[in-house]
């Protein structure tokens, strides 16, 4: 059988980071069968949904490479049509009703059944049944559409995470399908959704295990052959308190904005519940080949920002950099850097991905390469610039001007032989090149600084920092 899963987000809000890992599972499921991932957008809440949150699910997705494969995302809202097709044959085939009931009526109803420590449900009122006669409908009043559903047996789940779930047909009552001005329900689109679409793993948030017995018995009241269904955990914060903003709970674009690689993040998701032996670092082909259901945990996972960052810092550091660049450059052009003025972009991310653990950190660290300096740390240029210092500066200069060729090789020789000649420490030399050429006390080493920043642009800074004496 061929795996179709489905991602299908309301939106209402950003994609947030318990979306994204569902979304991830969904995709890794199918790809790993070469199957199908397909996007929805369930929108009938339409006082909530909007274009905005729309825009911003496919940003989110498209950032982190989770695409569709359908060609264009299906939207709820434009399938009204086909709801009320089927609904109708279910008026016909006496799998569903017409409810007259008022909302005064069920109030009361309500109230009735807690007050005597009752289940609140629907009692069947206008439900049909062999030999009980129903009132005429109530004039002028518009009904909504009922499901009806079995009052016998059961339904029972075998979820590909959470194991066997049994739900009495009895303690299901009849769900509201359609609304009185004949708009359809979640649930019931839900349904019919995913019959149509040919989803067969429904893989979704557990906040959804009570609508599934609901949705399996419409399915099989309309022929269909229920998908099976896993449903993952939720993330708890470190604490073990529900996630929040404080914990990590954000949209999936912040965590770009913080300067996490998609990859990264994805790869942290994946073990948020899914572990393979004592691996920690996956590529997505490697996610691809090894997610299963078998090692899901059924406990919530723990969002953890540090190992988080962590992980992030683990992509930087061994990844292809080119597949960097693409970030790197996005980063750098929202702190204003044009990149077309500085040294290749994969020879800074070689020198700078060992002590930095986000591209927001790199960008700041790397803004030296490209612009004028704009003046330096303090703290930086009062240990390390005094009138000895800018002195042996000075003569540095002349004989770095002097080089036949700019390359590291020629530079490391320099640098290295003029501490030597002056009798010093390499720090002693270095740490003043750096805030003069750098305006700060950290870089990468010397020789790659001096060979990636160019002959111009090194010799006119450390000329300026001499001017200082």
């Amino acid at each position: 059988m061929s795996v179709t899963t489905r991602f299908a987000p309301s939106p209402t809000g950003f994609l947030h980071i318990g979306g994204a890992r569902t979304a991830l599972f969904s995709y890794l499921y199918a790809k790993r069968d070469n199957g199908k991932f397909l996007l929805r957008i369930e929108d009938t809440d339409r006082e909530r949904s909007t274009q905005e949150a729309v825009d911003a699910i496919f940003e989110g997705m498209a950032w982190l490479g989770l695409n569709g494969d359908n060609a264009e995302p299906i939207y709820q809202t434009q399938r009204f049509d086909r709801y009320k097709e089927v609904i109708a044959q279910m008026l016909v085939e006496g799998t569903a009703y017409h409810c007259y009931a008022s909302k005064e009526e069920l109030d009361a109803l309500r109230a009735e059944q807690m007050a005597n420590k009752q289940k609140p449900r629907y009692d069947g009122r206008w439900r049909p049944e062999a030999g009980k006669v129903l009132p005429a409908p109530p004039a002028g009043v518009a009904p909504v559409v009922r499901f009806r559903n079995p009052t016998e047996g059961e339904v029972v789940l075998d979820d590909l995470i959470k194991g066997r779930i049994v739900f009495a047909s009895d303690e299901l009552d009849d769900l509201i399908i359609a609304r009185s001005d004949g708009t359809p329900t979640y649930n019931f689109c839900v349904v019919v959704d995913d019959w149509d679409m040919g989803v067969t793993h429904v893989i979704r948030g557990d906040d959804h295990v009570n609508n599934t017995p609901r949705q399996i018995n419409i399915l099989r009241a309309l022929g269909a052959t229920p998908p099976a269904y896993a449903h993952v955990s939720m993330i708890l914060g470190s604490d073990g308190a529900k996630l929040s903003k404080r914990h990590g709970a954000l949209g999936v674009m912040e965590y770009r904005a913080m300067g996490f690689l998609p990859e990264a993040l994805l790869n942290y998701l994946v073990r948020l519940g899914w572990s393979h032996g004592d691996q920690e670092l996956f590529t997505r082909e490697e996610m691809i080949a090894k997610f299963d259901f078998d090692h899901v945990s059924a406990s919530p996972g723990r969002f953890d920002m540090e190992k988080a960052w962590w992980v992030n810092h683990q992509y930087l550091k061994s990844v292809d950099p080119a597949v960097v660049v693409p970030e790197f450059t996005w980063h750098l052009e929202r702190i204003g850097v044009d990149v077309a003025t500085g040294p290749s972009l994969t020879a800074i991310i070689e020198q700078q991905r060992e002590r930095c653990r986000s591209l927001v950190e790199m960008a700041e660290k790397s803004k030296f390469f490209f612009a004028d300096l704009d003046g330096y740390n303090e703290k930086d240029a009062a240990k390390h610039f005094n009138a000895d210092s800018l002195a042996l500066l000075g003569e540095l200069r002349t004989q770095l001007e002097a080089l036949p060729e700019w390359t590291t090789e020629a530079l490391h020789a320099a640098v290295n032989g003029f501490a030597e000649a002056k009798g010093l420490g390499l720090g002693k030399i270095a740490q003043p090149i750096r805030v003069a050429v750098c305006g700060m006390a950290v870089s990468p080493p010397i020789d790659a600084t001096l060979f990636l920043l160019g002959r111009e642009r090194t010799l006119a800074r450390l000329a300026a920092a001499v001017a200082r004496a």
